[in-house]
C-alpha cells in the first residue's frame, strides 16, 4: 500500500506544470488604468461631479437661507437692564402697540455683551410657534375670566390656575373644548411647574363677605398674597417669563391724598379687620419689587380700583353688586353709614385692557387702573335705580370699619406711558352687567323652586 501511494503521488508531481511566473496576487489587478477604465464606463464620473456640485451649492447657500428665515420669524427681544427674554406674540399684533422686531440673539448675553444675572435666561417654549403661552393665577373668577377670553381671542395658549375658592367652572366652562385652554385646579399657596411665557398673577380672595363671615379666610388670603405671590416670582425667576402683579386700590387704605396717585404711600391701619388683605397686598408688591431688583425678573405691578361687569359674584358683598342684586330681587338697597363716601368704578373690560397694555409695556409700575370717574354711594344707588327699577328703595345701616372714605385714581400715569383709560361710562355698563346678573338670579330662583 505505501508503494501504490508513492506512486500516485509522484505521478500528480509529474502532470502538475513547473511555471517560473510570480505567485497570483490582488494588488497586481489595482492598476491605474482599470481605475481610469471604471470610472468612465457608465457615465460613472459624470454623477460624481453632480453630486460634488449639489454638495458645495447647500453649504454656499446656508447662511443666506438662515438670515431669511430669521427675518420671515421676526421675533421681538425684550431687553431690560440685566437679562433678555424672547417671547412669542400671537399671529396679529394687538391694536394700538407698537413692537421693536429683532432677530434672535444669543441668550446668553444680551446687547451691551453683559451676562445674565444668576444665569437665568429665557426659555423658548415651542420654538416655531408665534402665539406665547401665558398662565393667569385665579383665572376662573370675575376679572381673570374676562382677562382669559380676550388672550384666547388673540391666539395665545392660556393655563388657569384656580382652587376655586371664589372663582367659578361657569365663568370659563365656555373654553372646555378650545384646544389653547387649559384648566389646573391648584393652590398657589403650593410650587408648581410650568414652562410660560407671561405670568399675570391675579388669584386672591378679595370679597368683604368673607372677611366679615369668616376670620379665618384673612389668613388665607395673607398667605396667598404672600406665599402664592413667592411662589410665582420664584417659577417667573426659574422660567424667564414676565410677572405681572394685580395689587389693590386698597393700598392707600383711608387715604389723606385726594385723588390718589402711585406716588402716595397710603393711609392703611396694619391691625384692622382688612389688614391682612390691605397689608397682603403691600407685601406682595415689596416682594415683586425685590425680585426685580435682586434677581433681575420682569415685573409690573398694576393697582386696580373698584371693578364691575357680568361674571361678579352675586352676593360678594362689593357695592355694585350689592345694589344691583338687591334692585332684581326687590329688596332694599343697602347704603353704609351716610352714603356719601365716594368709588370709582370702571367696567371689566377697559381694566383687562389696561392689564394687557401693562404687561406688553416697557413701564413697571405701579399703576393706577381705573375709571376717574367719582360717584357718592347714594348717587350709584340712583343710578342702579334708573337701570333696574325707580321704585326700588334704600335702608341704612352702620358703616363698616376701617371703610376708606374716599378713593379716586388719578390715571395720568398709564395715560402717559401706557396709551390707556377707560372708556365705558357707568351708565354703559351697568345694564350689560344687569343683564347677566338677571339671568343667574332667574336660574337660581328657578333652582330653588321660586
Amino acid at each position: 500500500m505505501k508503494q501504490l501511494h508513492k506512486q500516485s503521488s509522484s505521478r500528480r508531481d509529474e502532470e502538475m506544470p513547473i511555471s517560473n511566473s510570480t505567485p497570483y496576487s490582488p494588488k497586481s489587478l489595482k492598476h491605474p488604468s482599470r481605475s481610469l477604465t471604471y470610472l468612465l464606463k457608465e457615465q460613472r464620473l459624470v454623477f460624481i461631479l453632480v453630486g460634488i456640485l449639489i454638495g458645495s451649492t447647500f453649504f454656499i447657500l446656508q447662511p443666506s437661507l438662515s438670515l431669511l428665515s430669521s427675518a420671515a420669524d421676526s421675533r421681538p427681544h425684550i431687553v431690560t437692564e440685566n437679562r433678555e427674554s424672547v417671547v412669542n406674540y400671537p399671529d396679529h399684533e394687538e391694536s394700538g402697540h407698537d413692537y421693536e422686531n429683532r432677530h434672535f440673539a444669543d441668550l446668553n448675553t444680551v446687547g451691551n455683551g453683559n451676562r445674565y444675572s444668576n444665569g437665568v435666561g429665557r426659555v423658548p417654549v415651542g420654538i416655531g410657534s408665534k402665539r406665547k403661552r401665558i398662565v393667569v393665577t385665579g383665572g376662573a373668577g370675575f376679572v381673570g375670566s374676562h382677562l382669559v377670553d380676550k388672550l384666547i381671542a388673540r391666539g395665545d395658549d392660556v393655563i388657569v390656575i384656580d382652587n376655586f375658592f371664589t372663582g367659578r367652572k361657569e365663568n370659563v366652562v365656555h373654553l372646555f373644548g378650545n384646544p389653547r385652554f387649559e384648566l389646573i385646579r391648584h393652590d398657589v399657596v403650593e410650587p408648581i411647574l410650568l414652562e410660560v411665557d407671561q405670568i399675570y398673577h391675579l388669584a386672591c380672595p378679595a370679597s368683604p363677605v368673607y372677611y366679615k363671615y369668616n376670620p379665618r379666610s384673612l389668613i388665607y388670603d395673607y398667605k396667598t398674597n404672600v406665599m402664592g405671590t413667592l411662589n410665582m416670582l420664584g417659577l417667573a425667576k426659574r422660567i424667564g417669563a414676565r410677572f405681572l402683579l394685580t395689587s389693590t386700590s386698597e393700598v392707600y387704605g383711608d387715604p389723606l391724598e385726594h385723588p390718589q396717585k402711585e406716588t402716595y404711600w397710603g393711609h392703611v391701619n396694619p391691625i384692622g379687620v382688612r389688614s391682612c388683605y390691605d397689608e397682603g397686598k403691600r407685601t406682595a408688591e415689596t416682594l415683586t419689587m425685590d425680585y426685580h431688583r435682586g434677581d433681575g425678573v420682569e415685573v409690573r405691578i398694576a393697582r386696580i380700583f373698584n371693578t364691575y361687569g357680568p361674571r361678579m359674584c352675586i352676593d360678594d358683598g362689593r357695592v355694585v353688586s350689592n345694589f344691583v342684586a338687591q334692585a332684581i330681587r326687590r329688596q332694599p338697597m343697602t347704603v353704609y353709614g351716610d352714603g356719601k363716601q365716594t368709588r370709582s368704578f370702571q367696567y371689566v373690560s377697559d381694566l383687562v385692557d389696561g392689564l394687557v397694555a401693562l404687561m406688553e409695556g416697557e413701564h413697571i409700575g405701579p399703576f393706577n387702573l381705573g375709571n376717574p370717574g367719582e360717584f357718592t354711594m347714594l348717587e350709584l344707588a340712583e343710578v342702579v335705580k334708573e337701570t333696574i327699577d325707580p321704585s326700588a328703595t334704600i335702608e341704612f345701616k352702620p358703616n363698616t370699619a376701617d371703610d376708606p372714605h374716599k378713593r379716586k385714581p388719578d390715571i395720568s400715569k398709564a395715560k402717559e406711558f401706557l396709551n390707556w383709560e377707560p372708556k365705558v361710562s357707568l351708565r354703559e355698563g351697568l345694564p350689560r352687567m344687569v343683564n347677566d346678573f338677571r339671568n343667574r338670579i332667574l336660574n337660581e330662583d328657578e333652582g330653588k323652586g321660586n
